[in-house]
């Protein structure tokens, strides 16, 4: 899957760019009720981190790969963070979920 990187690198670099990607959709949410400089800092330093690490892994692998591997992680955290601010969560949001990380392991196969 990731030519010359190690694997504890590539999900090093995987969970950091969704998790990036995760601040920067919170610094959204806040920004929905409330502009402020704590929503738009969340969101510029979240959207950098995922830049970053998602730029080192395009080096060594195929963008289809990385983005169903980061989509996969991040929609993991985001349903987390849902669930920690009280949103209900449906069984079709929790099915779609499901089936990105069943697709994930089909496109890492």
């Amino acid at each position: 899957m990731f030519a010359q990187m190690s694997l504890a690198m590539a999900v090093s670099l995987i969970t950091l760019s969704a998790l990036g990607y995760a601040i920067a959709t919170a610094g959204m949410k806040l920004a929905s009720h409330q502009w402020t400089t704590a929503a738009a800092f969340l969101m510029i330093t979240g959207l950098m981190a995922a830049t970053a690490g998602e730029i080192v892994l395009l080096r060594q692998s195929n963008l289809a790969i990385i983005y169903i591997c980061i989509l996969a992680v991040e929609s993991l955290l985001i349903l987390g963070l849902a669930a920690f601010w009280g949103d209900h969560l449906s069984i079709s949001q929790l099915s779609g979920a499901a089936l990105v990380l069943i697709g994930l392991f089909f496109v890492t196969q």
